[in-house]
């Protein structure tokens, strides 16, 4: 063991020593130039960024800026001033000389932009996997009931939703732990295992969003198999610099309030940010009087869906310090929710519901409700040369979790709780999860063409359960990652990259016992009683070998990339160990402690034209698991623990998966555009006992045919738009029983907006109408599509921000 450790220290520092002779005797440039106004007069305090390095420098009272040290390259350098629209402009680091760039007044926004258009395309033509990357206006423009749910108007991404503030990202037709959602570096970790469990993370402080497509195991880890969605917090403030915005959200559904109030501070070396959100709502409506639960027929007073009212409150604060060569910044967060479970779908028969009790407010929050509240701290920090950077990230997360209901008698249970049990019987599940995450990547370039990338991801999980009600036993998860990433630019024009990953997992799950005793039979005439076991204890460890290729060729106006690799799941403690009823769906599930991993293989490609007035692009994937693990139905019913719910057990099969996306936009005139958005995943189960079906939750064929108008300036407002969607969808009958086939539908959705600038604050205004003509229709993404509940009525959504920031002296 000690000469192969040795042997591997022995290789890594020849290796480093190869790396540092071959950069050895380099030439270095300096960028330097300076930044004027539209007359050409100096600006002073201008930040010029080159962010691929994260190295900088703000303009002097000449306006000058100079920046050391550079290797021979082409990057992008960002150059922003308040007041003023935010250059992106590619340069090249070939030989000394000096640069001019001329910044154009803007009224439309006082505060920096992080993510422009031209940072959008580079990290497109950069990136061999299909990506998108969307800002702060964009998430404001398309504000839905949760943050993912706003990210529905992407191509490949949709949801599956339990009511009006839980949804699960799901892309090209995998979710659930499937897609890695990443905050700041750091892995969400809550009980994302449920489709109850929505993402606690509030969505007025995520600043911009890369929503990566296709297998990212790679970098990302384990659960990246299906994708990524990777957010980020408001970026570092100007230097010298103080301000906040205020946002006001409202929507008329479910009577939605939301406040939202930031407020950023920074010298030379350090600032701090802070962040306060309040949100509160009522049961939502949908366009029927009634809905059909299991032969039921369910009456909805107003329309509304009772008790499906909730409240928020959120509060998040980041400070850090930045030198030359040196960055550290803390993030620290904590999101409280509480939310109602529609009455008549949450473990209690339809009939047995209290109208009265439940219909007498439509926003109070009664029984059955949910409590989660996510705690999160993170600390990023990077130290970079000229040629070399270092990051540290590491993170703590505690998810406490409550499920509240009437104590009911299920199966066997008591008809009244013992008073001698030491928790509260009201308690219907609780969770208690603490991860401790830690992530290192060392990048060097070794010249202008060639970048290496390496990194360890590492992650540690314990889960402790508790009230009366039992689905997943506690479990201890430790994930264990290595990467090796390379990049070979052939050209400006030509990027070729490739990496492998090994992974190592280990999970152990806890014995359970009934707090309750059963009758068991014995020789056919003996009737004992006993506390049955639902779990055992159970150790599994996991590894595996992931790798990629992919190419990246751009001529001009035209982009194509090719990827291909494989991924790797690890099974989570439900798919091993559950033994219980899930309540939103009236049925039992079980585990299998046997399960084997997900392994997937897929093909992406792409190919996209781009110009001023035209633009498409395609995304075509081919994918094959061998083998797949999900939740199937039996024939079997649960008569121990409940009343005859339908028994549900974690299986694994061999699946082919293909589609692929399609965009496309036109410019009729400067200020007319239409566009085109569409999606299309297909899947089938290659063996089983499902073998032909498709997979549970299938995201149908759909398209949204685009028409917007935009204005710089239109009567007193700025930056003017109107946008017309027109979503069709198709008719989804390839299904995996018991789900039914969902009809098609055809919804619009009208957006607007502006900037209103009174004497010299701008108030940035976006309205949306959702579901415009009021139809009603069924989701097939949705959980409650089970119990035959269509979409949400006509939603009226207005947010307002009000941005401000002022630049201060140096001294």
């Amino acid at each position: 063991m000690i000469k192969s450790y040795s042997i591997k220290i022995l290789v890594f520092a020849l290796g480093m020593g190869f790396l540092y002779s071959f950069s050895y005797g380099q030439t270095y440039y300096q960028f330097e130039g300076v930044v004027v106004d539209e007359n050409n007069q100096p600006i002073t305090g201008a930040s010029v960024m080159v962010y691929a390095i994260k190295r900088g420098d703000v303009t002097d009272a000449d306006g000058y800026f100079r920046i050391e040290n550079l290797l021979e390259s082409t990057h992008n350098v960002e150059v922003s001033f308040l007041g003023y629209e935010t250059l992106v402009k590619e340069v090249s680091f070939k030989k000394n000389k000096k640069f001019k760039f001329q910044l154009k007044e803007s009224s439309i926004k006082l505060e920096e932009v992080v993510v422009e258009d031209n940072y959008a395309e580079h990290k497109k033509r950069e990136t061999s996997l299909n990506i998108d990357v969307v800002d702060d206006d964009y998430l404001k423009q398309n504000l839905g009931g949760s943050l993912m749910k706003s990210l529905e108007r992407l191509a490949g991404v949709t949801t599956i939703d339990i009511g009006s503030g839980q949804s699960k990202p799901v892309i090209r037709g995998l979710g659930f732990n499937r897609v890695v959602v990443v905050e700041n570096n750091i892995k969400h970790e809550a009980q994302q295992w449920g489709a109850d469990h929505g993402l606690e993370i509030d969505q007025y402080a995520v600043d911009n969003i890369e929503v990566i497509k296709g297998p990212s195991s790679l970098m990302y880890g384990s659960d990246a198999i299906g994708g990524v969605v990777d957010m980020k917090n408001k970026s570092v403030p100007a230097e010298n610099s103080f301000g906040g915005i205020i946002d006001l959200s409202g929507k008329t559904n479910n009577n939605f309030l939301g406040t939202s109030v930031s407020l950023f501070a920074r010298k030379k070396h350090l600032f701090a940010i802070v962040r306060a959100t309040l949100l509160d709502f009522g049961d939502y409506r949908v366009p029927t009087d009634s809905v059909d639960i299991y032969n039921f027929r369910v009456p909805l007073y107003k329309n509304h869906l009772r008790n499906t009212a909730g409240k928020e409150q959120n509060l998040h604060t980041s400070f850090g310090v930045i030198k030359d060569r040196f960055q550290s910044r803390f993030y620290v967060s904590n999101v409280n929710s509480k939310g109602g479970f529609f009455a008549n779908a949450h473990g209690l028969e339809p009939r047995n519901v209290d109208h009265e009790e439940h219909d007498r407010s439509s926003r109070d929050i009664l029984y059955p409700y949910h409590k989660a509240n996510h705690f999160k701290v993170i600390n990023r920090s990077s130290l970079w040369s000229e040629n070399w950077e270092l990051e540290l990230d590491l993170g703590f997360q505690n998810n406490f979790r409550e499920e509240w209901s009437v104590y009911t008698q299920h199966g066997y249970m008591p008809a009244v709780f013992p008073e001698s049990l030491d928790f509260n019987p009201e308690i219907e599940r609780q969770f208690d999860k603490d991860i401790y995450s830690a992530n290192i990547k060392f990048l060097y370039r070794l010249s202008n063409k060639i970048e290496l990338n390496t990194g360890i991801n590492s992650e540690y999980m314990d889960n402790e359960i508790g009230g009366r009600g039992f689905i997943i036993p506690s479990f201890e998860q430790l994930n264990l990652g290595g990467y090796f990433v390379a990049k070979y630019n052939f050209s400006e024009k030509s990027l070729l990259q490739a990496g492998v990953r090994y992974d190592y997992g280990n999970i152990n799950t806890a014995q359970y016992n009934d707090w309750f005793a059963s009758p068991i039979l014995e020789n056919g005439d003996t009737t004992t009683y006993e506390y049955l076991q639902r779990s055992a204890n159970l150790s599994r460890n996991f590894s595996n070998f992931s790798w990629s290729i992919g190419y990246n060729y751009n001529p001009d106006k035209w982009s194509y990339k090719f990827n291909i690799g494989k991924s790797f799941r690890m099974p989570i403690a439900k798919e091993l160990a559950a033994n219980g009823v899930n309540y939103h769906r009236f049925s039992y599930e079980v585990g299998n402690a046997d399960l084997s991993p997900e392994i997937s293989y897929q093909l992406d490609a792409g190919i996209e034209y781009e110009s001023k007035k035209f633009g498409v692009g395609v995304s075509p994937f081919i994918n094959y698991f061998s083998n797949y693990l999900y939740l199937n139905p039996t024939s079997r019913f649960d008569r121990l623990y409940g009343f005859g719910n339908q028994v549900f057990e974690y299986t694994e099969s061999e699946v082919f998966r293909f589609g692929g996306e399609i965009h496309a936009r036109y410019e009729i005139t400067n200020y007319l555009q239409l566009g085109l958005i569409g999606e299309y995943v297909y899947a089938e189960q290659l063996s089983g006992e499902k073998k032909g079906f498709t997979l549970p939750f299938a995201p149908p064929a759909s398209a949204i045919f685009n028409i917007k108008y935009h204005k710089p300036q239109l009567a007193f407002l700025t930056n003017t738009f109107v946008s017309l969607d027109y979503r069709l969808t198709a008719t989804q009958n390839n299904i995996v029983p018991p789900e039914e086939p969902t009809d098609g539908f055809q919804v619009f959705n009208l957006g607007l907006g502006g900037d209103l600038l009174l004497k010299n604050q701008t108030i940035d205004i976006s309205i949306q109408i959702q579901n415009l003509l009021n139809t009603k229709y069924f989701n097939h993404m949705s959980y409650y599509r089970l119990i035959n509940v269509p979409e949400p009525s006509r939603n009226f959504v207005i947010n307002v921000s009000i941005p401000f920031s002022v630049i201060t002296n140096a001294n």
